[in-house]
């Protein structure tokens, strides 16, 4: 049988400890992203992180074409949004005339892996200082689920119904392995946002790849497995376990790049 407190017995609220707010980083304001999305949990972290580094007033955020075509409206902070794919070449400008800021992108894979491919590769040959993060759901997620470059052998989407055929399409496009060759690539690193234990290591990485910038050291990019339960049809705790079932093993947790003064940081 349930109990309720008294009134007599209830804490006031001034008096009750608070263990979850809102970063200042983010605004107060409902999101447009579909139940079970990532997104939210890489914005939080984020801000987070920002909050933590007290950073928010010189940061500028770079926000893409996709689903987070209007993170712009989420984050407390100065934020510009780029052509489809070109965030990485944006933020470049941003960073050279005011270097004395911290600029970011947040990036998936549609626009990182498959229009901006060229941007996002350039920027970490030339070794540009700044931090991008970047989520891989394995589809086009705004544009109807459609086959994107990351998109797993035998995945079924609306554009690849049968399953993707790796010999008509290739293989999927694994960015931080691609990148972690590139000489002004600092920290590359790939995490997960399915369960709290691969969340928390998330956060960390994306603190440390922050302070990549901080430091001067180049390019860091963290890649954040996500899940898209609206596009592959599942509830959104189904999609977390195949996030660790079928996305993990194609794409590894790990750190594929960390320059030797990052262990310093």
């Amino acid at each position: 049988m349930a109990t309720t407190l008294t009134e007599e017995q209830t804490p006031p609220i001034d008096a009750m400890e608070v263990v979850y707010q809102r970063p200042e980083a983010l605004t107060d304001v409902p999101t447009h992203y579909c139940p079970g999305c990532g997104h939210g949990i890489a914005h939080r972290m984020v801000g987070e992180v920002i909050d933590e580094l007290g950073i928010r007033t010189q940061t500028i955020g770079v926000a893409p074409v996709g689903c987070a075509v209007f993170a712009y409206n989420y984050f407390n902070m100065d934020f510009i949004e780029a052509a489809h794919g070109r965030a990485p070449a944006t933020a470049t400008g941003i960073k050279r005339v005011f270097p004395d800021r911290i600029v970011f992108t947040y990036q998936g894979d549609g626009d990182l892996a498959a229009i901006g491919t060229a941007e996002i590769v350039h920027a970490a040959m030339r070794g540009e200082k700044i931090t991008v993060v970047f989520i891989n759901n394995a589809i086009y997620g705004m544009t109807g689920g459609q086959m994107a470059p990351t998109t797993l052998p035998g995945m079924k989407t609306t554009s690849s119904p049968s399953g993707r055929d790796v010999e008509a399409t290739g293989q999927p496009a694994r960015m931080s392995e691609l990148l972690a060759t590139l000489p002004g690539a600092a920290y590359i690193v790939r995490r997960s946002l399915h369960n709290v234990r691969e969340i928390r290591k998330a956060r960390k990485a994306i603190l440390t790849a922050f302070k990549v910038q901080q430091a001067g050291l180049g390019l860091s990019m963290v890649e954040l497995l996500s899940s898209c339960p609206t596009n592959w049809g599942m509830t959104p705790s189904d999609a977390m376990k195949w996030v660790e079932e079928n996305m993990v093993p194609v794409y590894p947790l790990g750190d594929y790049k960390v320059v030797d003064a990052v262990r310093d940081l």
